[in-house]
């Protein structure tokens, strides 16, 4: 068999009708021979049974037999067509397979508009050599070729529409798209692929910015965990002190007092032994007295009658008590002791809690735009006083028309952030922060509801949180330093005062929808006697 197949050729096996090797091959009565399905579907195709090549017409279908010799010399020039693609590279992932290859599937050279398929070197040596599929279009190798097919017009899509972004046929430009901005397929492709390149770069910057900015993010943790641990351990070493030293007050409180009760006790039972020798002398000398009245010898009566009187105890014990243990000054000595050192804990924690915000220190500066005509800005933007004298500045929405505020430039929609102002020498002021949304024009209501988070001091020494109703706050010192810390997702708005390391107010559970901005007001200077201006100081950690 192996040396007849080497006398023969591969045409020798070639229905044609599929112009490819045998598949089932059957032969008719005229002597030809072709593939089952090709033959069968012929017939049916046409209604009349005769042979595509001798013309030759039967009245009668007639049976179809397997021709087992062909079947298998074509079998074995299909396998040797297997192994001749074999040497070729096979279809790897991401190359367009055969669609004539049975089994391994080899990896396709070109596409043929036509027929809608793809072919191997082999199965595209047809195309290469009948007149009839000269004639049809081969392309690189696509996939999907029946994708690229007009629904409308059966007709490939080589043109592409820019006006309704959209593949399209020939036909399509003569109905659907008449008029419309229609370039070749190849043209808007290359357009694309320059733009691909650009698109690819910015993918390539996002990434690396996402890629630095978990970087980032994965730091922030650590350096957030890492200051959690220091809280805790700085947290639990002033509370063990703490109960440390009211473990040892009470102590020493109960000790006192066991001792003091202990001296009352032998006091007490010193008393009582006194008491005891005299109730047994005088029952000793009442017996006696009482079997002189029996007796009826004058003599004897009247010789130990004065006996009976001599060295009877004297002690006026109406006026001797005994005192109650008193413990009251031991415990006020212990509580003194315990707030003095439960003061120096809050100072240490306060201390503590300072420096923490402290590192959310922002470089805050005065917005021009939002200040109120009378307000004077320093050129650095760090200071703000008042003045009687109007300057003409637009009426621009952002600008404070009423109340002389003035907002920092900076604004902030998430985490935290901290500035410091100089309050010194003032007599009124207001600070915190407020919503970019807050109402800005005519007289303001500060408050939490009017989206202003604000403290404020009136008459040099009353302090005051607007936090609807007001608070009026007791504090220990004039502050000179005010410190500012907003923790936005927290909903906490807290003032320090800096010098005394204290929390002066806290507005807690906020609801932040908007971005914050710093909030100054140094109020009207009153004749010179609230003319000091509001600073805002670079932040100074506490050590």
């Amino acid at each position: 068999m192996s040396a007849a197949t080497c006398l023969l050729s591969e045409e020798n096996f070639l229905c044609s009708i599929c112009l490819d090797v045998f598949t089932t091959p059957v032969t008719i009565p005229c002597g030809h021979n072709f593939c089952k399905n090709c033959i069968t579907e012929n017939w049916r195709i046409n209604r009349k049974c005769h042979c595509p090549v001798c013309k030759k017409l039967y009245d009668k279908r007639p049976e179809l037999h397997v021709n087992i010799f062909i079947s298998e010399m074509a079998a074995q020039f299909r396998e040797s067509d297997v192994k001749k693609g074999s040497e070729q590279h096979r279809a790897k992932p991401g190359d367009v397979p055969c669609d004539v290859c049975t089994g391994i599937k080899l990896k396709a050279l070109k596409s043929c508009l036509v027929c809608l398929a793809s072919y191997c070197e082999t199965h595209l040596e047809r195309h290469q050599t009948v007149s009839g599929l000269k004639r049809h279009t081969l392309i690189d190798p696509l996939e999907n070729l029946e994708d690229r097919m007009c629904t409308k017009h059966n007709e490939i899509m080589e043109l592409f529409c820019k006006t309704d972004r959209m593949c399209v046929c020939q036909f399509c430009t003569e109905s659907d798209h008449e008029s419309h901005d229609v370039v070749p397929l190849k043209e808007e492709w290359q357009g694309k692929k320059a733009e691909l390149g650009k698109t690819e770069a910015e993918f390539r910057q996002m990434i690396r910015e996402r890629q630095l900015k978990m970087h980032e993010l994965k730091q922030s943790a650590k350096l957030s965990s890492e200051a959690a641990d220091k809280e805790i351990a700085d947290g639990v070493q002033v509370f063990t002190a703490l109960v440390q030293s009211v473990e040892t007050g009470l102590a020493e409180l109960i000790e006192t007092i066991k001792k003091k009760q202990k001296t009352t006790a032998k006091q007490a039972e010193s008393f009582i032994k006194e008491l005891d020798r005299e109730i047994s002398e005088l029952m000793k000398r009442n017996a006696e007295a009482e079997l002189l009245s029996l007796s009826k010898d004058h003599l004897q009566l009247l010789r130990r009658f004065p006996s009976l009187n001599a060295s009877l105890p004297t002690k006026d014990w109406t006026k001797v008590s005994l005192g109650q243990p008193s413990s009251g000054g031991t415990v006020v000595r212990a509580v003194s002791q315990l707030k003095e050192t439960l003061s120096k804990g809050m100072e240490k924690l306060l201390e503590a809690e300072l420096r923490r915000v402290q590192q959310y220190a922002a470089d805050i500066t005065l917005d021009p735009d939002t200040a109120h005509r009378k307000l004077i800005l320093s050129d650095d933007g760090k200071q703000v006083n008042h003045n009687n004298v109007e300057k003409n500045l637009p009426d621009n929405p952002e600008r404070f028309s009423y109340c002389v505020i003035v907002l920092g430039k900076q604004s902030f929609s998430s985490g935290r952030f901290y500035y410091e102002v100089e309050v010194k020498g003032k007599t009124k002021w207001d600070l915190g922060v407020a919503s970019g949304s807050a109402n800005r024009k005519g007289e303001i209501t500060s408050s939490p509801e009017a989206g202003y988070w604000t403290l404020q001091l009136r008459n040099g020494n009353e302090y005051m949180a607007l936090a609807d109703p007001d608070v009026l706050l007791s504090l220990k010192s004039r502050p000179l330093k005010v410190g500012v810390f907003v923790d936005y997702e927290e909903g906490l708005v807290t003032f320090y005062d800096i010098d005394a390391a204290d929390i002066i107010y806290s507005f807690t559970g906020c609801s932040f929808s908007d971005e914050l901005y710093p909030f100054f007001s140094p109020c009207f200077n009153d004749d010179g006697d609230n003319s000091a201006p509001l600073r805002i100081s670079a932040v100074l950690k506490t050590d």
